[in-house]
């Protein structure tokens, strides 16, 4: 049990030296978006890859970015092949 929890201690004592609140607030958001992935048997490389690329096409139309996050891209890449 305490190799589970021992990374989850290391990210929070990094989060000390982010700079700043917001730093700290973005940083916890890519640690979820990397838990997510690595929970989901989802490469994070792969994932970032595809979500970057995908990113300003959904920005510019205003689209919703749900379809974007770990699980639910998981099952796009289902679908397409």
């Amino acid at each position: 049990m305490e190799n589970v929890i021992r990374p989850i201690a290391q990210v929070r004592r990094n989060f000390m030296f982010c700079g700043n609140d917001k730093a700290a607030i973005r940083a916890a958001i890519m640690y979820s978006f990397i838990g997510t992935c690595r929970a989901s048997d989802i490469n994070p490389v792969d994932w970032f890859a595809d979500v970057l690329n995908k990113l300003p096409e959904y920005t510019s139309s205003g689209a919703d970015m749900t379809p974007l996050l770990p699980n639910n891209w998981q099952l796009t890449q289902i679908k397409a092949k």
